[in-house]
Formats: structure tokens, C-alpha cells, sequence
């Protein structure tokens, strides 16, 4: 018995018996090994019995121990693991065409996620605000819930929006959703139907295009310039096709990192009232930039257009929160939906969230983060001119450069064997999804030395086999 607590530690003492059974499992005990008793073992380190039984638990739930009435607590016989095929496959090995799906599970499961770096997040502050919740929160988790969400952070978000020049009500107008993919799914459930029109930039996030192609509706594009979208070609498409939705990106849009200018926004929204169309605008990166030039729901004040924003990318993408922002009326249906779908969403996330918006040091986060991309964006713009390439046009925020490369960007993804969400091939940025030169890179990779080595070897041979 040698287990000895560390007391005044950050980690609790049933914690630290956890790891201490978890490594004694590797050197001292094997599979039917009896475990000291919960009375023995609190004696022999000077602890309560309820952190033993607590730490026991905890070895059961991971499936160490299981526990036999009457006899005690026992190490558990494992039966030997059998290698399946599939699992000699790694993430990273591409499938003959890069696709969304491959693309999705490149980087679930990984520490980094395919927009901010963790290490650039800050992870005490995040577990400092789940300390604090969780001694707080008392019995409310144990409920479902508002079927709005957690009503004081629809609160703080709607004076955020007051600050934009969007008048939102907390109480009519705000509903929070598990992420923005979320948020529009059921956007689109309630907008859409087998063999409607909608368009979309291009290009434009890849994971919409796949959402849509669920719904079944017909894909119209519309090319996306520095200032927003081609408005003649929008007025055309408006004319010709009647779409019923327009789902566009505003404020440092993906993958481009551009902005949207008022006279676009104003055109937008006088084709919108001409041709009754109703717009989802995506805000979900839009933090990284210190001063947004302008958004739809600004002008338009949640009448045709819906903002879908949120936090996670910024805090932590595995709190999945979003929210949407709607007239009362299609507000009140998009809870309806919600509900049917799965009920309400996790408080304890939306709770962690206000607090961390709220008492910690949020503003000054996102002033460290927007740093770290300003620095690293410009570092990404000035190695790919030495690479001799330069964007149409610099990105205004973010962490994204979309940028021309002259070669078929898959060839070049798959020659560069990286991560997927580091560098993203265009084709996925467009929704025919036909072989592209453009490719979208993650500023991450700023000061990267190797990678850029990488890259500026693969371009020579891509460009050497393609011609």
C-alpha cells in the first residue's frame, strides 16, 4: 500500500487515487487481482471512505474494475483486443477523391480543430469557468432545461447584438443550438423542400454543400468577390430561378477571410424584397474581426435574414454553441423544430459560456487570439510570395488565405500528405465540386518552416507531372 495523496493539490484526492490505481495496474496488479478494501485503503492514506468509493467508481466507469457483491473490488479480465482490418487505416490516408466525409473525420477526434489552434485557446480559463458553474449550478442541470436555451446568456447575447445595431429580444428572438451546423439544419428543415432553388456563394463552406445535398434542392452559386457577392449575378439567378433561400457568409468568410461592403448589402437586400427570398447570414467567425464593416441583420433588422453566430470557435469547439437570431413568428417555428429534434440543448454548455462571456477575461482572449492571426496571417501572405503567389485579394481576418496555386490543388493536398484542415483543396469550396487551382490554407501554418518547405517542393513536382 503505497499510495500517498498530495493534499492542496489542483487535482482531488479521488483523482489522484484514479491515476495511481491506473498505473499500478501496468506494474503490480493483473486481470482478477482483488483491489485493496474501501476501509483499507482509506486508513492506510489518511482519507475519507467516501473518496475511495469515489475514485473506485470513477475505475468502474472506465471499465478497470468491477466490483463482485461481498468479496470487494476486483482488477477486470480483459479479453484479448482483435485487429480489424479497417483499423490500418489511418486518418490522414486520403480516399481516391477528397470529399467532405473524408474531410470530417481527418480531424475529429484530434486536438486541433480546422479553424484555431488550441494552443492559441486558452484552456485554464475555460476550466476555470466549468469549476465555477459546477459549484453553482446545483440541482438546475438535472433538468432539460428552456427550450430557448439558458435564458441569462440569450440575454448577454442579445445586448452584444444591441452593440452591432441589431435589436434582438432575448425573450422572442434568440434561440441557442448545439453549433452553427445545428443551427442551420434546422434552418434549412424549415425553409426547404425536395426541388426548391437556394444559393450559395462560391466558394463557400464546404460542409454546406453536403447538407444540402441531404435536402435534396436545387444548388445555385453565386461568385463571391472581395465586397460580397456578384450582386448581377444574384439579380439573375433571383429572376430566373425564384430561390427561396440565399445562405451567404458576411464577415470574414470562409475560405476567402473577405468582408461585405454596404452598397452590396443594401443591393442584397432590395433583391431579397423584390424577389422574396429569405437569407441566412453566417457570422460564426466573425469575432476574429475587430471592427466587421457591416452586416446583413443590421440593415434589415431580422426581417428577411436570419443571424446565425456563436462562440465555440473561439472558446472551445467541443462547447458547441450557437445561436440564431429571427423574427418572432419563424423564431417560434425553429423551436418547434428544435424540440422535435432533440429536445432542448445542453445547459451546462450554455452556462460554461456565459460565464466565461460574462466574468472571465473574455475580451482580453479574444484580443490575444485576434493578435495571433493578424501575425500569422501575414506571416502566410509573405511566405507564400516568396512561393510567387500571391491572393486576389488579402483576406481582411481570420484564419484562412484562399489562394491560387496554378496546379490542381487535390494532387498538391495529397502530395503534401498534411492534416486536411490545415489545407483544404478548392474543389470542396464549390458546389460542383469540379477540380480546382485554388486551395484554402490555415494560417497556422504561418511559421512552419517544414511545411513550407514542403509545399514549395510539392508545387515543383505537381506542377512538373501536370505539365
Amino acid at each position: 500500500m503505497d499510495w500517498q495523496p498530495v493534499r492542496g493539490s489542483d487535482v482531488t484526492l479521488s483523482e489522484q487515487l484514479v491515476g495511481w490505481v491506473q498505473q499500478a495496474l501496468r506494474v503490480r496488479y493483473r486481470g482478477g487481482s482483488r483491489l485493496p478494501s474501501v476501509r483499507r485503503m482509506a486508513q492506510s492514506a489518511g482519507v475519507s471512505t467516501h473518496t475511495v468509493v469515489a475514485a473506485y467508481d470513477r475505475l468502474m466507469a472506465l471499465g478497470l474494475v468491477e466490483s463482485r457483491p461481498g468479496a470487494g473490488f476486483f482488477v477486470r479480465v480483459r479479453a484479448p483486443r482483435r485487429l480489424r482490418s479497417e483499423s490500418l487505416r489511418t486518418d490522414s490516408e486520403a480516399p481516391r477523391k477528397i470529399d467532405v466525409n473524408w474531410m470530417l473525420n481527418s480531424f475529429m477526434g484530434q486536438s486541433d480543430s480546422p479553424g484555431i489552434p488550441a494552443q492559441w485557446l486558452d484552456n485554464d480559463m475555460v476550466l476555470a469557468a466549468v469549476r465555477q458553474v459546477s459549484r453553482t449550478a446545483g440541482s438546475a442541470l438535472l433538468g432539460y432545461g428552456h427550450s430557448h436555451g439558458y435564458r441569462p446568456l440569450r440575454q448577454h447575447i442579445a445586448g452584444q447584438l444591441e452593440d452591432y445595431g441589431i435589436q434582438a429580444d432575448a425573450d422572442t428572438q434568440l434561440l441557442l443550438c448545439s453549433g452553427a451546423t445545428h443551427a442551420l439544419d434546422l434552418l434549412l428543415r424549415h425553409w426547404l423542400r425536395p426541388g426548391d432553388s437556394v444559393v450559395v456563394e462560391d466558394p463557400a463552406w464546404y460542409l454546406l454543400f453536403a447538407r444540402l445535398a441531404v435536402v435534396d434542392v436545387r444548388v445555385l452559386s453565386v461568385p463571391r468577390r472581395v465586397d460580397g457577392p456578384d450582386v448581377a449575378v444574384l439579380e439573375q439567378l433571383a429572376r430566373e430561378h425564384r430561390p427561396r433561400l440565399v445562405i451567404l457568409n458576411t464577415v470574414v468568410h470562409n475560405p476567402t477571410g473577405f468582408g461585405l461592403s454596404p452598397a452590396v448589402a443594401h443591393a442584397i437586400l432590395t433583391l431579397a424584397q423584390t424577389w422574396d427570398f429569405h437569407i441566412i447570414e453566417d457570422d460564426t467567425y466573425s469575432e476574429l474581426h475587430a471592427h466587421p464593416p457591416c452586416r446583413l441583420a443590421q440593415l434589415d433588422q431580422l426581417n428577411r435574414v436570419t443571424l446565425v453566430g456563436g462562440y465555440s470557435k473561439v472558446l472551445a469547439a467541443g462547447l458547441r454553441l450557437a445561436y440564431m437570431a429571427a423574427s418572432p413568428a419563424l423564431l417560434q417555428a425553429l423551436v418547434n423544430l428544435k424540440m422535435l429534434a432533440g429536445l432542448t440543448t445542453p445547459e451546462l454548455s450554455e452556462r460554461v459560456t456565459h460565464r466565461l462571456l460574462v466574468d472571465g477575461p473574455y475580451r482580453k482572449h479574444l484580443d490575444r487570439l485576434r493578435r495571433h492571426a493578424d501575425g500569422a496571417r501575414q506571416r502566410t501572405l509573405e511566405r507564400l510570395a516568396q512561393l510567387g503567389l500571391w491572393p486576389d485579394a488579402p483576406p481582411q481576418a481570420g484564419m484562412f488565405v484562399w489562394i491560387d496555386t496554378g496546379v490542381d490543388t487535390e494532387e498538391l493536398v495529397r502530395a503534401l500528405g498534411r492534416p486536411g484542415h490545415l489545407v483544404v483543396p478548392g474543389a470542396l469550396f464549390s458546389p460542383e465540386q469540379q477540380p480546382s487551382t485554388y486551395m484554402r490554407i490555415n494560417v497556422a501554418v504561418g511559421h512552419d518552416d517544414a511545411f513550407w518547405q514542403a509545399l514549395a517542393s510539392c508545387l515543383s513536382h505537381v506542377r512538373q507531372v501536370q505539365d
